[in-house]
């Protein structure tokens, strides 16, 4: 095969540029080293490849051009699937799976067992899979959300997200929640650790030894977290807190943004809040939207290395392994990289009330025809 100096041009321009993958560049220096005369074998073992592997990218590239080593199927060749096949898998994994089916979200053999029955085409597993990826759909994953109906939920998100993207200069930023009710746990039998070609094993049953409630803050500028751990869940537990996050910045002013939760919002806090005489200053995230407090990602943490997986048979083993996490975190923490600016958030959430709302419409205009019918 010869090139001419304008294919070995097209074909070093693409092995050095970053816009295509290491793949595409291992098949560009097979066409290379091939129309340099190198032996096929020879390419073969230096790419550490087959010569099968070899011959197939050389064909493609004489028949096709560049596009050929780009494409792993040859271009301008027909599909085997309909198009109408892969338009009907596609509108409907994006829907409920029919109610015959009797199950709550669509799996590659599923689909593919229903395609076959309802259309009358074999299309497989590894097709629908494929199909799926290249339109970016994962129906067997399923995420959370609520919408907020605070009035002034533009308002709460710009303040606090000011806060994360902007902190006041010389004053402190904390974020603060409680997270109550967790459980020490204890397993009826032994864990059974980890081994080699093994994961750890526990029962399923458990043992229920107590709770506890913990209040933390974290500052956003440093990661640094302070907690405080009580039986109950009430306004003295929240104060006592307080009174720790303001001992651990004396002379500073501090804004702490919190929820919504009663204890919050209580007479015996109001009054604590008089007597910090300006230097505490409370800002609420958005009724209905916890989770842009910023304690909330720190708390998934905790929970996931300490509480989830946790063996505690007594409360006080479990306020050990609490306050060992959090004297750990401590020594080597970091803050929270918070990248969403508030109008990001408001977009997001303008985007999927209006979808939920074109859903409801929707919804509400089936019910009709089927009440019509």
């Amino acid at each position: 095969m010869e090139l001419s100096e304008q294919d070995r041009a097209e074909l070093l321009a693409v092995l050095k540029s970053d816009g295509y993958d290491r793949s595409v560049s291992s098949r560009d220096q097979i066409v290379l080293w091939y129309g340099e005369g190198r032996r096929k074998s020879e390419i073969a073992a230096v790419l550490k490849t087959t010569r099968p592997t070899v011959d197939k990218w050389i064909e493609r590239y004489e028949k096709y051009g560049m596009e050929g080593l780009v494409n792993r199927t040859s271009p301008g060749g027909p599909r085997q699937i309909p198009d109408r096949i892969r338009a009907r898998v596609l509108a409907l994994t994006r829907e409920t799976p029919p109610s015959t089916l009797g199950i709550s979200h669509w799996s590659s053999s599923e689909m593919s067992r229903y395609i076959r029955k309802t259309e009358g085409v074999s299309v497989s597993r590894a097709w629908v899979c494929q199909l799926w990826r290249e339109n970016g759909l994962k129906p067997w994953r399923q995420g959370t959300f609520k919408i907020s109906r605070d009035p002034n939920f533009e308002d709460k998100v710009r303040d606090v997200v000011g806060l994360y993207l902007n902190p006041p200069e010389g004053e402190v930023v904390v974020s603060v929640d409680a997270k109550t009710g967790i459980q020490a746990l204890d397993r009826t039998q032994p864990l059974l650790p980890v081994a080699f070609g093994k994961i750890e094993k526990r029962t399923h049953d458990y043992v229920r030894a107590g709770t506890i409630d913990r209040y933390a803050a974290i500052d956003i500028r440093t990661g640094k977290v302070i907690t405080s751990l009580s039986p109950t869940h009430a306004a003295p537990d929240f104060l006592r807190l307080m009174e720790k996050v303001v001992a651990a910045y004396p002379g500073k002013k501090i804004h702490v943004v919190l929820d919504n939760a009663t204890v919050h919002t209580s007479t015996e806090t109001a009054q604590w809040l008089d007597k910090q005489k300006g230097n505490v200053v409370f800002h609420f995230t958005p009724r209905g939207a916890s989770w842009v407090n910023q304690i909330e990602i720190w708390n998934g943490v905790i929970t996931r290395k300490v509480v989830r997986r946790g063996t505690h048979s007594s409360v006080k083993l479990l306020i050990k392994d609490i306050e060992s996490f959090v004297v750990n975190w401590n020594s080597d923490c970091v803050p929270i990289k918070w990248a969403a600016t508030a109008d990001e958030i408001i977009d997001n959430v303008q985007s999927i009330t209006s979808h939920v709302e074109r859903l409801g419409r929707a919804s509400e205009i089936d019910d009709v025809i089927r009440q019509a019918a």
